[in-house]
């Protein structure tokens, strides 16, 4: 989810949750469908869900897809994530669930530095080049949540 700031910086919102091997890293939002959702409903409400924050989905931005191992039961899976390019709506954050250890807007280009994974990277290095296509939402001195 992207925020275009009076400062002329685009913002990116980022999440922290700890890997497999407990290490924190920061990522982009997301998870799984839900019965009869589609990717973008599934999208909108992971986003919020995962950081309190509402968003509005301009249009999708890629797919990545990748390979992991579920250590518990020790079974590969091949996993689908279809990431939207999504304006934050303009409301203040409301409650979040416990998967993200911390939720923090950042510059573009302080959030491809933090962005663990590198294809995640490539996605947010694309919304650069997005062009502001809605007016920009009322703006609050907060700009990250902690839990």
């Amino acid at each position: 989810m992207c925020d275009d700031r009076p400062d002329g910086r685009r913002w990116v919102l980022l999440i922290a949750r700890r890997n497999a091997a407990g290490r924190p890293q920061w990522t982009l939002p997301k998870g799984g469908l839900e019965e009869g959702e589609s990717d973008e409903e599934a999208a909108l409400r992971e986003v919020r869900e995962e950081t309190g924050y509402g968003a509005v989905v301009s249009h999708l931005l890629g797919t990545i897809d990748y390979w992991f191992v579920w250590r518990p039961d020790r079974i590969r899976y091949h996993k689908f994530v279809h990431y939207f390019f999504m304006w934050w709506d303009g409301h203040a954050p409301g409650p979040r669930d416990d998967e993200a250890e911390h939720v923090e807007w950042v510059p573009l280009d302080i959030a491809l530095v933090r962005l663990a994974h590198r294809n995640e990277r490539k996605l947010v290095e694309k919304a650069r080049h997005i062009a502001a296509t809605r007016p920009q939402p009322p703006r609050r001195a907060d700009v990250s949540v902690d839990r």
